[in-house]
């Protein structure tokens, strides 16, 4: 008993939309983290400017 061809293909679609969810939910997982790096590193030079004009402003 052999299925019909374009059965074969819905399958392949399948495995193939599959990959390619995975793949694109691993680029934005990666894009994400760079982000929060990225603004974490912004607020961490913002909190040392803070502290250098209270060590300025108390001397």
């Amino acid at each position: 008993m052999s299925l019909p061809i374009w059965m074969y293909f819905v399958v392949v679609g399948i495995f193939v939309s599959a990959f390619m969810t995975v793949k694109a939910a691993k680029e934005e997982k990666e894009m994400e983290d760079e982000w929060i790096e990225k603004e974490g590193n912004i607020y961490i030079e913002r909190m040392e400017q803070e502290k250098e004009k209270k060590k300025q402003f108390m001397a």
